[in-house]
């Protein structure tokens, strides 16, 4: 078994899809209009997208966790993108989180939410790592 997942999420709007993840470095890999099917990529990471016009953004509970080499450099190359701290959509910092991982949260305008996180070295006594 091939070891990759590509969540299916649903979008409203797929031209305001693609202008959100575009300066998260996410690259149009395959649109079908007729279809409502769009699919976007960042080196490893793909998300797939089924037309939904009657999604409601705030009572969203879609989400996925994304493993990466380290969140606080994805927050560093996110963080002067000009993205809210708060509300629908937002990017929140990295921050090592109760359960010993660090992590950052993006949420997406249809209120979809990815964790993109890492597991730091064992002191977990540092406050981000």
């Amino acid at each position: 078994m091939d070891n990759s997942i590509c969540p299916i999420f649903p979008s409203r709007d797929f031209e305001r899809t693609k202008d959100f993840y575009a300066p998260l470095g996410f690259q149009l890999v395959a649109e079908f209009p007729a279809e409502g099917y769009l699919i976007l990529a960042n080196e490893q990471v793909e998300l797939h997208f089924a037309r939904n016009p009657d999604h409601v953004a705030e009572i969203s509970n879609f989400s996925a966790f994304v493993r990466v080499d380290d969140a606080n450099a994805l927050w560093a190359s996110y963080e002067n993108l000009g993205y809210p701290r708060a509300g629908i959509p937002r990017i929140t910092p990295a921050e090592l989180k109760p359960w010993a991982v660090c992590e950052m949260a993006i949420v997406d305008p249809d209120g979809h939410l990815l964790r993109c996180g890492h597991n730091p070295p064992d002191d977990h006594s540092a406050a981000s790592t």
